[in-house]
């Protein structure tokens, strides 16, 4: 899982405000499909925001943990049922600052 700085984490919450979920966590939770459904998405689009169903917050903060190590995305943040995640692509979209 990479680390991001506070100036980026704050860079990048400022770009996933307006975006919406790409990719949702259903009832049978975090499965091989939908993981590979995040990693093309982190492939087209770097940054995400994904859904997550459970109304657990442990549970939705273990799927984030999951996620970032099974991807190597770096957590940005998580507000409710929200995750937002920032993967770099090969073909950069988004310039990080620092």
């Amino acid at each position: 899982m990479k680390s991001l700085t506070p100036a980026q984490r704050q860079f990048l919450k400022g770009l996933a405000h307006a975006r919406q979920p790409v990719v949702m966590i259903g009832n049978q939770g975090l499965t091989p499909a939908v993981l590979k459904e995040i990693d093309l998405a982190l492939n087209a689009h770097e940054l995400i925001k994904i859904k997550a169903a459970s109304d657990e917050p442990d549970t939705r903060r273990a799927w984030l943990e999951e996620i970032c190590a099974t991807t190597g995305a770096a957590p940005v943040q998580q507000i409710g049922k929200v995750l937002v995640i920032y993967r770099a692509a090969a073909k950069r979209v988004i310039a990080l600052p620092g």
